[in-house]
């Protein structure tokens, strides 16, 4: 015979997740009540100072649309992908004793690639600011 204890304790039943659907609901009400609640409660006054836009204190000059140097992003690009770079030495630096001398010559090789990009980008100007 099935007895409901036995349904409760079995482990792969839809009613082991009911526990995750129950938080999930909750979350999920808590967050629509809160925005419909300062919805609702919130000020309303629309005056012409709240309108502007505003960047950390300093007042709107010119047009936001004109167009900016390359440099800037170049160097966005580049801090990133090092920086990734520099992730990857972490599991290596972790596990180096059981990499051994495989381990040793793969990272060699990643490192050398980065190098390679890196002395690409400084011959060809990137990193230089004087136009």
């Amino acid at each position: 015979m099935f007895f409901a204890s036995e349904f409760l304790t079995a482990n792969n039943t839809p009613f082991s997740y009911f526990p995750i659907v129950l938080q999930l609901i909750a979350a999920l009400g808590f967050v629509g009540v809160t925005m419909i609640a300062t919805h609702f409660l919130g000020p309303k006054r629309k005056t012409s100072d709240k309108l502007i836009n505003f960047e950390s204190g300093i007042e709107q000059m010119g047009n936001a649309r004109q167009p900016v140097a390359i440099k800037y992003f170049l160097t966005a690009i580049l801090f990133v992908l090092f920086d990734v770079e520099v992730i990857f030495f972490y599991p290596y630096a972790v596990n180096f004793k059981e990499l051994g001398w495989n381990g040793f010559l793969a990272m060699l090789a990643f490192v050398a690639f980065f190098m390679g990009g890196f002395f690409y980008i400084i011959k060809k100007g990137a990193l230089r600011w004087e136009d």
